[in-house]
């Protein structure tokens, strides 16, 4: 009889982590979501952009101090646990499970949006369903192949977004294509300003953007899976701030130079527009199967780290103890069928409010996601005075500007919390917060008899 599989496999190459790592910060968020926030704010969304970039990056850096004290699996919910208490524990660990589910629905959602370009007739919930059958099979297989799949992905992402701002260059430089007698640089500032609906109601999109930016966190939970963790997640997480510049501020500022702001749709891909209006059609389809795969990316990582961390929580007497059971090819199984489950509610969304779906999961998504990156931050500051004070040995990945970047994110994190409230269709995060909220603290009442003693 064969004895039972009770530890991940480290086949995540260095490839895989590097990819991984692009492909988180390259969400449908961009993709999709920077056509309504592109419509609401103008050119000044790029300035936003830069802006939650620089605090998202703070973050990493935080995240990657911890990692390199100790690289585990489910890794925010230990540290949440070790430098804050239990309940940090329970709560970032169940919080994220939830980040992930509700970021995995806006993922099938935008698939089944994306899907209609081609079938307008077949019904939203279809693909959305087709999607999650296929990517939570992918997952149940083994960790290597959805480390390939994760890296084609991105690749594809990577490759959809340098070509767009390598053709913005060439058509501003040398004038062709239908749009080549318009596009120009000064098309960013010219139309009405960098803030022409005003800087106040400008403001309101930092939700949208910051929902761009789930799953950047990502790669903190491929520690326990990577080859070799200690060289590859400081190469990574150092890179962030390179991938947002380019990825970001430099396909929004080549989107703007060649269409004016106020061209694009507030309910379409800004991408699938430009591309349509630079008069090259069928581009407009391969954008389409770019920014699909972009959405499946997403969720696949979210079935990942959903597994992952339910695993984390099982372990700790947080969760059910079947859940942390690995499969024969080590993979937790049983966790990401759970995952799979919860993942249909997002699907029967898309059947029930088809029209409406996207902005209200990606407005709790972002309330969820914020959560975890405060609690990081939190985590980061417990770690760093048990190192002040010697108990802890110092790192070689310190956070730069700590503890002071710690308290200037954390304001920020605040900051859009509070813009939630001034949005009819964000505000439902603010609504569903308390009541997960109380679930977790009951949760965490009824598990506490049954969590093993920690050392």
């Amino acid at each position: 009889m064969s004895q039972p599989v009770t530890e991940y496999k480290r086949e995540l190459s260095t490839r895989h982590i590097n990819m991984i790592a692009i492909g988180g910060a390259i969400g449908v968020g961009l993709f999709l979501g920077s056509g309504k926030a592109l419509h609401q704010v103008g050119p000044g969304l790029i300035l936003i952009y830069a802006i939650a970039g620089v605090m998202i990056f703070f973050v990493m850096r935080a995240l990657g101090e911890l990692l390199m004290y100790r690289p585990v699996s489910g890794s925010f919910a230990e540290y949440a646990g070790e430098f804050v208490g239990p309940w940090a524990r329970f709560a970032t660990g169940w919080g994220y499970w939830l980040v992930w589910i509700v970021t995995g629905m806006a993922e099938i959602t935008a698939v089944g949006e994306y899907f209609q370009f081609w079938f307008p007739e077949v019904p939203q919930w279809i693909p959305a369903l087709g999607a999650l059958i296929v990517l939570s099979g992918v997952n149940l297989i083994a960790v290597k192949l959805f480390g390939e799949f994760e890296f084609w992905f991105a690749l594809i992402k990577v490759l959809a977004i340098v070509g767009l701002i390598v053709l913005a260059a060439l058509i501003l430089v040398f004038g062709f294509s239908d749009v080549g007698d318009t596009a120009s640089l000064s098309n960013i500032w010219s139309q009405g300003g960098w803030f022409p609906n005003g800087t106040a109601s400008s403001l309101l999109a930092f939700q949208i953007v910051m929902f761009a930016f789930v799953g950047v966190e990502m790669v903190g939970q491929t520690a326990s899976e990577s080859a070799d963790p200690q060289k590859v997640l400081p190469r990574a997480i150092n890179s962030v701030m390179l991938r947002i510049l380019i990825f970001y501020v430099g396909a929004l500022v080549a989107l703007t130079a060649l269409v004016p702001w106020h061209q694009f749709p507030a309910d379409g891909s800004p991408f699938v527009h430009a591309f349509t209006l630079i008069g090259i059609p069928a581009a407009a389809g391969v954008v389409n199967f770019v920014v699909t795969t972009a959405a499946l990316s997403s969720c696949n990582s979210g079935i990942y780290s959903t597994g992952r961390m339910l695993r984390t929580l099982s372990e700790d007497g947080q969760a059910p103890r079947r859940l942390g059971q690995l499969s024969g090819r080590a993979v937790p199984a049983r966790a990401i069928g759970v995952t799979f489950c919860a993942m249909l509610v997002g699907v029967a969304l898309n059947y029930l409010a088809p029209e409406e779906a996207f902005t209200y999961i990606t407005s709790a998504s972002t309330a969820g996601a914020i959560f975890t990156w405060g609690m990081i931050l939190i985590a980061h500051l417990g770690y760093r005075r048990k190192v002040s004070r010697g108990e802890l040995p110092e790192g070689r990945f310190r956070m730069p500007l700590a503890p002071y970047s710690n308290y200037v994110v954390l304001a920020f994190l605040a900051f859009v919390v509070v813009l939630l409230a001034f949005d009819a269709e964000t505000r439902i995060a603010l609504y569903i917060t308390p009541v997960l909220a109380i679930a977790i603290v009951v949760g965490h009442l009824a598990s506490r008899k049954k969590q093993p003693a920690r050392v």
